[in-house]
């Protein structure tokens, strides 16, 4: 059975409602408050508005690399989902606990901090870095500050473990992610007299259409990259607004997109064609009106995470869970980042499903939390030895 003060820590945290559109700064207040009862100091670092916070601490020496333990402290909405459960209570039936993070991913963060007391017990030899992060399920945009404050320590972690839920799987690669707004401004008339304006809506079908065929291109051409469910990048459409009445030709639409590219194929290039498109479309909006335009604004931009095979960090963290496979995963994390701007060796390895995230009546099987709890303990051993 899971550890009672794991289970007690969780339930504190899924009690805080951390959707990314809120603060989660009452839930680092607690973090910080548990850290403080076991002598350990650790550090905020706010966003522009201190509305926000990443958390940063080191249990051990503070003059070596060490091991740095990372996760989100964010949670997804649960406005529009059925959930037949209070989201932001912890209840358990039949070796399940539910609740909004319980999988994405507050369950890790609970092991983490309930293994704080036996790490500081231990006498660590080597540290064990805790980074938790704020609004990673809106891009990966807290942690930019986390990595900017670390960019001047004299000691940067060794290696990174994100505990994103992998079913305490190594999982050594993930995509990267563009997304972007497109903005269409067209020219309004009656629709009587629809030939004399512009209409948005239409042109923006059009570049909807030709993302389409590039997603089509890119499902048949590649490039592909073994290991993926969907071993290609995608690319898709999400949203879309525009229009003002039926008898009106319409002056604006906007819609989002987004490019999950593999490792072999650069976003940028694609976008790149892709404005080159819009470009044409514009020229020829303009035969009509000159004040006609075409916007392209990036919203979220992360890389994706390739860590070499024959990394140490990937050997060092299977033995911590007795696999020796390894894979990869359709959804982000923070690992690029710590790995392109860092240099840090990075795997992710967490309890839980994403099957289970981002949905009504979230959970997490006991299992996997007794799992990561073994982890860690192996974990606290390799580092005090």
């Amino acid at each position: 059975m899971a550890k009672a003060l794991s289970l007690d820590i969780l339930s504190r945290l899924i009690g805080f409602d951390t959707t990314s559109a809120n603060s989660n700064l009452a839930l680092m207040a607690y973090v910080q408050q548990h850290l403080r009862e076991h002598g350990v100091d650790s550090q905020l670092i706010f966003d522009e508005q201190q509305h926000k916070a990443n958390l940063y601490a080191t249990i051990g020496p503070q003059d070596q690399g060490g091991v740095m333990l990372s996760g989100h402290t964010d949670t997804v909405p649960v406005t529009g989902q059925n959930w037949t459960r209070e989201p932001y209570r912890l209840t358990e039936a039949e070796g399940r606990y539910y609740g909004r993070g319980t999988s994405d991913m507050k369950a890790f963060l609970a092991v983490v901090l309930a293994a704080v007391p036996d790490m500081v017990l231990r006498e660590l030899h080597t540290p064990i870095h805790l980074a938790f992060s704020y609004d990673e399920e809106i891009g990966c945009v807290g942690v930019r500050r986390l990595i900017d404050t670390l960019q001047g320590h004299p000691v940067r972690p060794a290696i990174c473990i994100i505990g994103e839920p992998t079913n305490m799987l190594v999982v050594t690669a993930h995509k990267g992610k563009l997304a972007a707004r497109v903005t269409v401004k067209g020219k309004e008339c009656h629709s009587g007299m629809a030939p004399l304006g512009v209409n948005a809506i239409n042109y923006a079908a059009r570049l909807i259409h030709w993302l389409e065929q590039l997603a089509l291109q890119k499902k048949n051409e590649g490039p592909f990259e073994q290991g993926y469910e969907i071993p290609y990048s995608t690319v898709h459409t999400g949203t879309v607004q525009g229009g003002t009445a039926l008898n009106i030709v319409p002056n604006h639409c906007s819609f989002l997109f987004e490019i999950r590219n593999v490792a072999a194929e650069d976003p940028r290039q694609l976008l790149t064609h892709f404005q080159a498109y819009v470009d044409e479309l514009v020229a020829e909006m303009r035969h009509v009106d000159s004040d006609c335009q075409i916007d392209i604004d990036i919203t979220t931009e992360y890389p994706g995470l390739s860590t070499a095979e024959d990394a140490e960090v990937i050997h060092f963290v299977r033995s911590l869970v007795d696999s020796d496979s390894d894979g990869r995963i359709g959804f982000g994390t923070e690992g690029g980042l710590f790995s392109n701007e860092l240099g840090i060796p990075t795997v992710v390895c967490g309890p839980g499903s994403m099957d289970q995230g981002h949905k009504p009546d979230e959970f997490i099987h006991v299992s996997q939390i007794e799992q990561c709890e073994l982890f860690m303990a192996r974990l606290t051993d390799q580092l005090s030895q």
